[in-house]
């Protein structure tokens, strides 16, 4: 199970988080203040952190700062009430992964994390070069080639072929897609999926308008066939 740890001064913002995210189906760890963050990270695994920058005994940028420079890959999501445009610089310079303005939505935020755990899923695939049809992919290095020759794919179709293979054999529905590729950014139609999923055939197919890979559930989605 996906283990998050909360890091919180203020008691109802901390409560609410971890109910919201248990209901979720996340196992949820609190921390009060930048010191026991330190102090929980280094002892525990998780698999993310949110992260407050206005901590007791240490900032949310000084935690941040020394969860790098221990070598700590977890991806953090800094939480604040302050929008600066410096502020969110520093605190990816530091090596956040995300950075969410206060006061949010709790369905912009469940976007974020789903996204940053996406990512990291990427990164740490002990696969993550594979090949369909046509399409050669290495999502660690955001490569792709079709018939072994190198080609342009968008961020987006990375992150939807990425799905689809996580999920392959299994029909993912649209909304799905929507909800977990696009989530809080924009308000994307359906429509905007189909256009997606035929970039992918004219890529992986050898006959785009006949798939063998990714075909369609009508009325539902589509399915990544291995």
């Amino acid at each position: 199970m996906t283990k998050i740890l909360i890091v919180e001064d203020e008691p109802n913002m901390r409560i609410g988080l971890k109910d919201n995210l248990e209901f979720e189906g996340y196992n949820v760890d609190v921390a009060e203040d930048g010191e026991e963050a330190l102090f929980k990270i280094r002892n525990n695994e998780y698999n993310l952190v949110l992260l407050d920058v206005m901590l007791p005994k240490k900032s949310g940028f000084d935690v941040c700062r020394t969860i790098r420079k221990d070598g700590n890959k977890v991806p953090v999501i800094l939480l604040t009430a302050k929008g600066e445009e410096i502020d969110k610089v520093l605190g990816l310079e530091l090596g956040a992964d995300d950075y969410v303005t206060k006061p949010f939505s709790l369905r912009e935020l469940l976007a974020r994390i789903k996204a940053v755990l996406r990512r990291g899923s990427i990164e740490s695939d002990d696969s993550p070069e594979i090949r369909i049809g046509n399409l050669k992919v290495d999502f660690t290095g955001y490569k792709a080639f079709v018939k072994d020759k190198e080609t342009q794919m968008s961020h987006k179709e990375f992150e939807i072929l990425h799905y689809l293979w996580d999920k392959r054999n299994n029909t993912v529905s649209r909304d799905d897609l929507l909800s977990d590729i696009w989530g809080y950014d924009e308000a994307p139609t359906t429509r905007t999926v189909d256009n997606f999923i035929v970039k992918l055939r004219n890529k992986i197919e050898k006959d785009p308008n006949h798939p063998q890979f990714i075909l369609t559930v009508h009325g539902v989605g589509y399915k990544l066939i291995i």
